[in-house]
């Protein structure tokens, strides 16, 4: 079969300029590009990524000072139950509720007639010693006299019997003696008999002053100087003697001085001492007062970690109350020209704590730095900086050493110790 050449086929010429074209744009385009990359100038450059910005505080020096503040309770200076020594009925009670009272003034007056009675009888009984003393002792005297005129006629009778043997019978001599020996025998049963009711009358008046003694006991008085805070006796009331189950007459407290007893932290512990000046804040009243460290139990409670202390406030005026809310402040320690740095811009690692600085070239550099004391804004630094170093407080948690970024100086809150 004969074939018929392309160029007579329907649409051949049609194909021909379609290819030719395309041809052409193919070369166009190739000559666009290459002439793109044959210019001088390249294909424009991407812009440098900005420096960061970081916070940073400049390093100054200060004051700076650490306190202990806790809250406590006001308590009387010293806070009894006054109780009778010996039981009787109430005859008299002098004070009420918010009396104050002075040392030894008279609170209540007891009546108790037992002892009143037991008065009169070793009064008697002193008495009847006494009596006994004076008659021992009239007797006494008589045989002494007694004994005198025995012993001086034996005395003579032996001597003329040894001076002139015969003249006096042997008979009388002896008689003599025997008289003298007797009255001697007298005097020392006197004597016996006298100190017999000497000690009869110490034993009495012994007796006396134990019940005069015990007497005295139904006036109740005022151990120390305070107010009555409370009354739980009328007049005619029963009073037991003093016992854990007896009901006292009075309470009597010391408000002239008071006690704050507060937990000091185990770890100030060492910084405490006796004298130690504190601040008391009583928002009852809008004022402070001045108080001191009186004592501590000078160990730690295992449960709390602290050590109970108690500080001692004058109250001449008796504007404080017991019972009122106080906030004990004790300061610790105090620097006048610390080196500080906010606590914010510390590292602290394993063995050492460093901070980030901007230097005048705006890179970061690490620095180690030795710390003294510690506030909860600021902290000491003793060694690695100097003033009008810059150092990091924010944005510095990615920064890398020697990276430069751009500082813009803050100001940081203060922090007060939680009340």
């Amino acid at each position: 079969m004969n074939r018929a050449p392309l160029e007579r086929l329907p649409g051949y010429v049609h194909m021909r300029k379609s290819i030719s074209l395309a041809r052409v744009g193919l070369i166009a385009g190739v000559s666009v590009a290459v002439a793109g990359c044959g210019r001088s100038g390249g294909a424009p450059p991407v812009a440098a990524a900005a420096a960061p910005t970081v916070g940073v505080v400049a390093v100054a020096r200060e004051p700076l000072s650490r306190s202990l503040k806790l809250s406590a309770a006001f308590k009387p200076y010293q806070d009894i139950a006054v109780n009778a020594k010996v039981a009787g009925y109430v005859k008299t009670i002098y004070v009420d509720v918010g009396d104050k009272v002075k040392a030894g003034e008279l609170i209540a007056q007891l009546e108790i007639p037992e002892l009143q009675d037991q008065i009169n009888q070793e009064n008697a009984a002193v008495a009847q010693s006494q009596e006994n003393i004076t008659r021992d002792q009239d007797l006494l005297a008589q045989a002494q006299a007694n004994y005198q005129a025995s012993h001086l006629a034996y005395t003579r009778l032996d001597e003329v019997m040894k001076t002139q043997p015969g003249l006096v019978a042997q008979q009388e001599v002896d008689d003599a003696q025997g008289k003298d020996q007797g009255a001697r025998a007298q005097v020392d049963a006197a004597k016996a008999a006298l100190a017999g009711a000497q000690s009869e009358l110490a034993a009495a008046q012994a007796g006396r002053q134990r019940v005069q003694t015990m007497y005295a006991y139904s006036r109740i008085t005022a151990p120390f100087a305070g107010v009555i805070t409370q009354r739980f006796a009328d007049t005619g009331a029963m009073i037991q003697a003093g016992t854990t189950q007896a009901m006292p007459v009075v309470r009597l407290a010391q408000n002239d001085l008071l006690r704050l007893g507060i937990p000091v932290p185990e770890t100030v512990v060492p910084q405490i001492h006796i004298g130690m000046p504190a601040t008391v804040q009583v928002p009852a009243l809008g004022r402070d007062f001045d108080g001191k460290v009186a004592r501590f139990a000078d160990q730690i409670t295992l449960d709390t970690r602290t050590m109970y202390t108690e500080i001692d406030v004058p109250n001449p005026s008796g504007v404080l109350v017991p019972g009122m809310y106080a906030f004990v402040t004790l300061d610790l320690a105090d620097r006048a020209d610390a080196l500080a740095v906010p606590v914010q811009a510390l590292n602290r690692g394993t063995g050492q704590t460093t901070v980030l600085v901007v230097n005048a070239r705006h890179q970061v550099e690490t620095r180690t730095v030795t710390l003294g004391l510690e506030t909860p804004s600021a902290v000491e630094v003793t060694s690695g900086l100097q003033p009008g170093d810059l150092v990091v407080v924010s944005g510095g948690s990615l920064l890398q050493p020697g990276e430069t970024v751009t500082p813009k100086t803050v100001t940081l809150p203060t922090i007060t110790p939680a009340s």
